[in-house]
């Protein structure tokens, strides 16, 4: 129990610094920058020592709730299993899913613009297939392409197609009417109107689908592996290791997998920025 109110008093002192930390006002950019890193930060660290502190305190048990020491004692010792089951999941199944289908959800928006019977046709069609549950097409895609990354690819295929084409398709229509009718008076034709204004006004809708697809590629990938792969991958490790009661390396794996979510999201976000520096949501940031 005194683990546990060390752990109290450790949080309450760090709340505090975080709440002085808020409140100040910055002298210049790069201190509101460092500002707003160590809030967060302080935060999670205290999360993860009231965390150790309740475990050990209430001596809880460690195959129901290993500690973040544990934690990241098997992660370290585990460093070979960790990366061949990253290289597995993400490097091979999470990227390749996420370009074929981010790109050929694209592309068909395109299509769709341009083809009012696609559009009707194929954008009904798509809410449909979206909403279908991803344990449902899971073992439907391991029986078609078998028990490799491929099957896991095609997962995420189907999880980041229809969010990348509904999003293009919406953004498509953002720019106002007198921009296109200013584009028609220059005599631009459909090429030169999309490349220059209506894919440009087009871009915070295409960026959102990707950092939306971003973290359902992972999502996909993992959960696919619960219905059949080779002796490697995430979603493999979590099932199997949580049959051995290994919850440690179960908890590993998790952290692995949110640490490549949320570096994965972080860089779409960096190339949002760059890429839209112009929207007014980018600027007031």
């Amino acid at each position: 129990m005194s683990v546990f109110l060390l752990a109290v008093l450790f949080w309450l002192a760090a709340w505090a610094f975080n709440e002085w930390l808020v409140r100040r006002q910055p002298e210049s950019r790069t201190q509101a920058r460092l500002i707003g890193i160590a809030v967060p930060l302080i935060f999670g660290v205290t999360l993860l020592v009231l965390w150790e502190g309740a475990v050990r305190g209430f001596e809880v048990p460690f195959v129901l709730l290993p500690p973040p020491s544990a934690i990241w004692e098997r992660l370290i010792n585990s460093l070979p299993i960790l990366w061949a089951d990253f290289r597995q999941t993400f490097l091979k199944a999470v990227l390749a899913g996420y370009v074929l289908g981010c790109g050929s959800g694209f592309l068909v928006a395109i299509l769709i613009d341009r083809s009012p019977f696609l559009q009707r046709g194929l954008l009904p069609l798509g809410n449909f297939v979206s909403a279908l549950p991803v344990i449902g097409v899971a073992p439907i895609m391991v029986m078609w392409f078998g028990f490799d990354w491929p099957s896991k690819a095609a997962v995420v295929i189907i999880m980041t197609f229809f969010p990348m084409l509904v999003n293009t398709v919406q953004g498509l229509t953002a720019a106002s009417s007198m921009e296109r009718d200013l584009m028609r008076t220059y005599a631009a034709g459909y090429w030169q109107t999309l490349f220059k204004l209506r894919l440009p006004a087009a871009g915070p809708f295409i960026f959102n689908a990707l950092k939306i697809n971003s973290t359902l590629a992972l999502i996909g990938a993992i959960v696919a592996e619960f219905f059949g792969t080779p002796i490697v991958g995430m979603g493999f490790r979590i099932s199997t290791e949580v049959g051995r009661m290994n919850i440690d390396m179960v908890w590993a794996e998790i952290a692995v997998a949110a640490l490549a979510g949320s570096v994965f999201y972080g860089v779409v976000a960096l190339v949002e920025r760059a890429a839209t520096f112009w929207h007014p949501s980018i600027r007031a940031g």
